[in-house]
């Protein structure tokens, strides 16, 4: 484990996705990613998951992609499987975007990306994830740029994707 802590850029991750195949992050070279923790039963997951809905309809043909990791840490508001958690997503909220093997956001055992992103932008509360629906904005380079708090609204961050976009 000790060659992820020279990671520099979220490309040089590989990822599980909900179907437990590997995803290397660097087929998303040249897009903006938010990367969110998500949940399915948290009081914050309607108005999250109709926003991000929201933002990836306008904003993925011009680059944006949204990468959603389920966590059960906070409050154990993602019991779900894999397979329970997609269908709800896409299902109930439309989600076209991938939504990722469910992870630890914290701890020994929290994913390498995760760490990789906390270690690049820690909170108001040092490193640590909150809680669920926290947000990392990381560029076309694969640079962290970012970090929101659960309670920030997806669509209160769109001058910030714009921007990384290039997108007047």
């Amino acid at each position: 484990m000790a060659g992820h802590s020279e990671s520099k850029s979220i490309h040089d991750f590989t990822v599980k996705d909900a179907k437990g195949n590997d995803v290397d992050l660097s087929t998303y070279k040249g897009k903006v990613l938010l990367i969110v923790n998500v949940a399915s039963q948290c009081g914050l997951t309607n108005s999250n998951y109709t926003e991000l809905a929201q933002l990836y309809e306008k904003y993925k043909t011009q680059g944006l992609e949204i990468l959603a990791f389920p966590c059960n840490q906070f409050g154990a508001q993602e019991p779900g499987t894999n397979d329970e958690i997609v269908e709800f997503a896409c299902t109930r909220f439309k989600a076209e975007y991938p939504i990722f093997d469910k992870v630890d956001v914290n701890g020994d055992n929290a994913a390498p990306i995760y760490k990789f992103l906390k270690s690049s932008k820690g909170g108001l509360f040092g490193d640590s994830i909150k809680w669920n629906f926290s947000k990392f904005l990381v560029d076309k380079e694969g640079k962290v740029v970012d970090r929101y708090a659960p309670t920030t609204s997806p669509l209160s961050i769109e001058k910030d994707v714009k921007k990384l976009l290039g997108v007047a």
